[in-house]
């Protein structure tokens, strides 16, 4: 038989994200008992991770922009925001003893750019307000109205007076995030979109020669321009890195979003690359039809243009042997070489993920409709955002959100 706790002022919080955390604190700071539940060793891995390459916490640009960047589900998390926005998230990091700076493109970071200092900061301060926490512990659903966890001693029931979900999407599992939370809330009605990759890769069928050469090259002063199915024509300029079967990075990621949504719905998409973004049209064809002597294709193109490296690949390996002797189909791929993307790669090489329980099934206080006091936060809701900060600081906004829920749902009035 399973052990069974009752507490009956407890309020379970499952997921050790940002999302979780911030819940975990509202909540604690209004008095009540908490119990952070989590499947993994410990909590904040994805937000570990995330911070390897310079915690980007949010964006320091206008809220207009900065909302219309969550697309669809602006008009939901604007809620959250409202109460936890951009400045309110970084005043929160300085109470926490971190500061933070604003990189020159517009990002905000700590000042010492990692995400340990501010995760133990934190910890210290929920434990200081009473949360427990419960690692390895992997939620299993409902036994009547008891949560079921998968614990080190054994299967153990968990009474609770009220419960946040901050379960997290579906991309980078081994970090806790593995959707499987979706047939236990299907199972008590609850409508969940199935999980998409977002912020991600796609596929390309290279040539075994191009990708043996290039994987793992970055193409930067390149611009991207594509066609949505409106037929807006969309043109953005970054960088993004050639990988072993197709291309990832920012400027890539910046448009996961609705090019993996073409590619769903009609079968295919294409992208046309900007080799040269600050040169005119007319200014690269002049410079190819500029006499070359008795110099190479290939040197003529790096003397003119400085066109070399992986840029010259993407040129021998898009355009036929006559297309790139052929001055003049030369120069209209410079401006805008065609690539066919394949599909997304897959959901667990994702940064983010799109899908999950949809926003119909909650009330304003996130709370689930089919579940009366159960809520749910974070990136296990149906909402997506790009990179820079943005996906951070919704979840840390939703948590706050679900939080303040569970103390409404419970009469209680927070003093966070």
């Amino acid at each position: 038989m399973p052990a069974s706790h009752t507490n009956p002022t407890t309020v379970a919080v499952i997921g050790g994200g940002p999302a979780g955390l911030m819940a975990a604190e509202i909540i604690a700071n209004a008095g009540l008992r908490v119990d952070l539940y989590d499947a993994m060793p410990s909590v904040g891995r994805k937000f570990l991770l995330a911070g390897k390459g310079g915690m980007n916490l949010t964006h320091s640009e206008p809220a207009a922009p900065f909302l219309a960047r969550y697309g669809v589900s602006a008009d939901q998390i604007a809620r959250w925001l409202d109460g936890f926005g951009p400045q309110t998230l970084r005043d929160w990091v300085h109470g926490l003893g971190v500061e933070t700076f604003v990189g020159s493109s517009g990002r905000v970071f700590p000042t010492d750019m990692k995400a340990a200092p501010m995760l133990r900061s934190w910890l210290h301060r929920l434990r200081g307000a009473g949360v427990q926490f419960h690692m390895r512990h992997r939620w299993l659903g409902w036994r009547d109205d008891a949560l079921r966890f998968a614990a080190p001693q054994g299967e153990i029931d968990v009474q609770a007076d009220a419960v946040v979900l901050a379960l997290g999407g579906g991309s980078w599992a081994r970090l806790g995030s593995t959707g499987a939370w979706i047939p236990l809330l299907a199972e008590r009605g609850v409508p969940v979109r199935p999980l998409e990759p977002s912020n991600c890769g796609f596929d390309i069928a290279w040539s075994p020669h191009f990708s043996a050469r290039f994987a793992g090259t970055p193409v930067k002063s390149v611009a991207m321009a594509w066609t949505d199915v409106q037929g807006q024509a969309v043109y953005r300029q970054g960088e993004f890195v050639v990988s072993a079967s197709g291309i990832e990075g920012s400027l890539v990621y910046a448009l996961s979003a609705p090019l993996r949504d073409q590619l769903r719905a009609q079968g295919q998409a294409w992208i046309e690359l900007d080799l040269a973004p600050g040169l005119s049209a007319e200014r690269v064809r002049a410079e190819v039809l500029h006499p070359r002597g008795a110099r190479s294709i290939s040197s003529h193109l790096q003397s003119r243009l400085g066109l070399t490296g992986v840029k010259a690949g993407l040129l021998r390996e898009c355009l036929s042997r006559e297309g790139f002797a052929d001055p003049a189909q030369l120069a209209q791929a410079i401006k805008a070489l065609p690539l066919q993307l394949v599909r997304p790669r897959p959901l667990d090489e994702a940064i983010s993920s799109a899908g999950g329980v949809a926003f119909e099934a909650l009330d304003e206080r996130l709370m689930l409709r089919a579940v009366p006091g159960v809520f749910c936060a974070g990136e296990m809701l149906d909402w997506e955002a790009p990179t820079g900060g943005y996906l951070l600081t919704a979840c840390f906004a939703a948590g706050r959100m679900a939080g303040l829920g569970v103390l409404d749902y419970l009469a209680v009035r927070s003093v966070a």
